[in-house]
Order: C-alpha cells, then structure tokens, then sequence
C-alpha cells in the first residue's frame, strides 16, 4: 500500500496536469469561431467559443434609414444565435477534456 506522501504527490501531479488541460482548452475556445445569422442570412454575427465578437457583416439591402429598428433586431438576434453557438461549443470542448476523469454525476469544474 502506497503510503500518505506518496499518495498526496500523486493526486497534486493529477491536479497540476487537470490544471494546464484546462488552462489548454480555454485557450482553444478562443480559436474556435462560430456564426450567428438572422433575417434569413442578411445579418451575420462571428464570434470566438469565448463569446468574444470578431465580425459582423450586414447586407446592403438593409441599409435603409426607415428600416433601422428592424435592422437593430435582427443584429441582436444574429448575436444571440452566436452566443447560443459559442456555448454549445464550448461545452462540447470542455466535455471532451472532462470525459475521462471521474467525476461525480452532477459535478460541474469551473469553466
């Protein structure tokens, strides 16, 4: 049987290399670009698995002064289908990092 000291360096090892897995998948969520689009693809939001906001491209045809409470709308709809879309990659991310550690059902690492 492994002894106390033993058994603690052990389990500070696993944690330091938990530690810089995750410290290596939060860095990649920022390489990792998602698009949010609305009114039909005439609004387009990028942004990093981070939520950080790299893009937006609006069509011309929008570009009318009458139109601008419409257009307001479908830019924060095209951000919210961006935000919903960096989470989902994000968490796909995360979990592949987490799958092999055993971790209680319900527990949660901060991300």
């Amino acid at each position: 049987m492994k002894s106390i000291e033993e058994m603690m360096k052990a389990a500070q090892e696993a944690a330091q290399t938990i530690q810089k897995q995750m410290e290596e998948a939060q860095g990649k969520l920022d390489t990792i670009e998602v698009e949010g689009v609305s009114g039909g693809g005439l609004v387009k939001v990028r942004a990093t698995a981070k939520g950080r906001i790299i893009g937006l491209s609006i069509d011309d045809s929008l570009m009318v002064p009458s139109d601008k409470q419409m257009l307001e709308d479908l830019v924060v709809a095209a951000f919210n289908d961006a935000r919903e879309k960096a989470d989902t990659a994000s968490n796909s991310e995360m979990g592949k990092m987490t799958s092999g550690l055993p971790l209680p059902p319900g527990f949660k690492l901060p991300f």
